[in-house]
C-alpha cells in the first residue's frame, strides 16, 4: 500500500490560546517541492528523528534541496534526495499574549519602620511572546503535541512571585508610600525575571505590579489613623469618637458607657485648661457652647442637658 504524500503544508491557528501545535500527518511524508506556507505571526520548526533541522519564518517555500536547508539536513532518506521524506512539522505562534495574571500564593512578610512586620500579597499582569522558537522547544516544550499560553503561564508565575517578594523585602518601602511605588516596583521585577524566560525562549514585552493587598485588621488600623490625622481639635476629636461609638453602640449601658467617658474627658479638659481671664462671662458661655454640643451629639438625655446647665448658670 503507498504512502500518502503531503504536497501543502499549512495551517491557521486554530485557537488564539495556542502557543505551539503539532502539524497532524501521521506516518504521512512529505513530498520533494512540497508548498509550505507560513502565516504572519507564525514560524515552523522541523522535527527529524528527534533533532531540529530548521525553523522558518512567514512566507512561503518550495522544499527542496534547491533553496531550503532542512531538506540537505534531513537523515534517513530511502530513496536519494528527489524523493519524498518524513519530518514532524511543529507551527508556533508568534503574537504577543497580553494581560497574562501573576499572584503572590502566599503573603509576603515585610518590616514596616512605623507598623512592624507585616503579611501582604500582590497582584499584576505582564505580556510575553516565543522570542527563540528552537530554545523554547528544546527547553519547555518538547513533550508536548501542543502548548497553551494557560500552560506556559502557570509555570511563569512560579518564578515571578520569588522574585517580587525578594524586591519587596529589600527595597523597603514603607507600607503608606506602597500605592506612589507601583511603577518604580515593576521596573524594578521585570528585569528581574527576562533571563529566566530568556532560558525558556520567551520574551518578555511587559510587567505590571497592579495592587498590593493588607489583612483586613491592618487595613482597618489604617483607617482609624487617616481619621485622627483629619481631626487637628480634641474637641472636636471626642464628639466624632463618641459618636461613632454610639452608633454601634447596642445597649442603653454601651451609650451610658459612652456618656461617662465623655463626661470624664470633659472634666479632664477643664481641669486641665488654664485659668480663665477674668471675664466670667466668655469661660461660661465657652462651657455651655460644649454642653450644647454634648447635647446635639446625642451623648446626654435632654434631662442631663438641662440640669448640666442650670449649674453653670448657678456658678455665675
Amino acid at each position: 500500500m503507498a504512502l500518502p504524500f503531503i504536497e501543502i503544508i499549512e495551517s491557521t491557528t486554530p485557537d488564539p490560546n495556542l502557543l505551539m501545535w503539532k502539524h497532524p500527518h501521521p506516518d504521512a511524508e512529505i513530498k520533494n517541492g512540497a508548498q509550505l506556507v507560513v502565516r504572519e505571526s507564525q514560524a515552523v520548526l522541523f522535527l527529524t528523528e528527534g533533532t531540529v533541522a530548521d525553523v522558518l519564518g512567514p512566507g512561503r517555500y518550495a522544499l527542496s534541496t534547491q533553496n531550503i536547508p532542512v531538506v540537505s539536513r534531513l537523515k534517513g532518506w530511502r530513496y536519494g534526495f528527489e524523493s519524498p521524506f518524513k519530518a514532524d512539522v511543529y507551527f508556533f505562534n508568534t503574537s504577543q499574549f497580553v494581560n497574562n495574571k501573576w499572584g503572590t500564593p502566599a503573603p509576603v512578610i515585610i518590616r514596616d519602620p512605623e507598623l512592624g512586620s507585616l503579611r501582604v500579597r500582590a497582584f499584576g499582569n505582564f505580556d510575553v511572546r516565543i522570542g527563540d522558537p528552537v530554545t523554547f522547544f528544546r527547553e519547555y516544550a518538547t513533550a508536548y503535541p501542543h502548548l497553551t499560553i494557560g500552560e506556559l503561564e502557570r509555570s511563569l508565575r512560579d518564578h515571578i512571585a520569588p522574585a517580587f517578594g525578594e524586591v519587596l523585602v529589600q527595597q523597603r518601602v514603607p507600607l503608606i508610600d506602597l500605592a506612589g511605588s507601583m511603577s518604580a516596583l515593576s521596573e524594578t521585577v521585570g528585569p528581574l525575571i527576562v533571563p529566566y524566560m530568556a532560558r525558556l525562549g520567551v520574551q518578555l514585552t511587559s510587567f505590571v505590579v497592579t495592587s498590593v493587598t493588607l489583612p483586613d485588621e491592618v487595613s482597618a488600623h489604617l483607617d482609624k489613623m487617616t481619621q485622627m490625622a483629619m481631626v487637628t481639635d480634641m474637641d472636636r476629636f471626642a464628639q466624632f469618637s463618641a459618636a461613632q461609638a454610639v452608633g454601634t453602640a447596642g445597649t442603653g449601658m454601651q451609650q451610658a458607657a459612652v456618656s461617662g467617658a465623655m463626661s470624664a474627658l470633659m472634666a479632664q479638659q477643664m481641669q486641665a485648661a488654664p485659668a480663665p481671664a477674668p471675664a466670667v462671662g466668655n469661660d461660661v458661655v465657652a462651657r455651655l457652647g460644649t454642653l450644647k454640643q454634648t447635647f446635639g451629639a446625642g451623648l446626654m438625655d435632654e434631662a442631663e442637658y438641662k440640669a448640666r446647665r442650670e449649674a453653670i448658670l448657678d456658678g455665675i
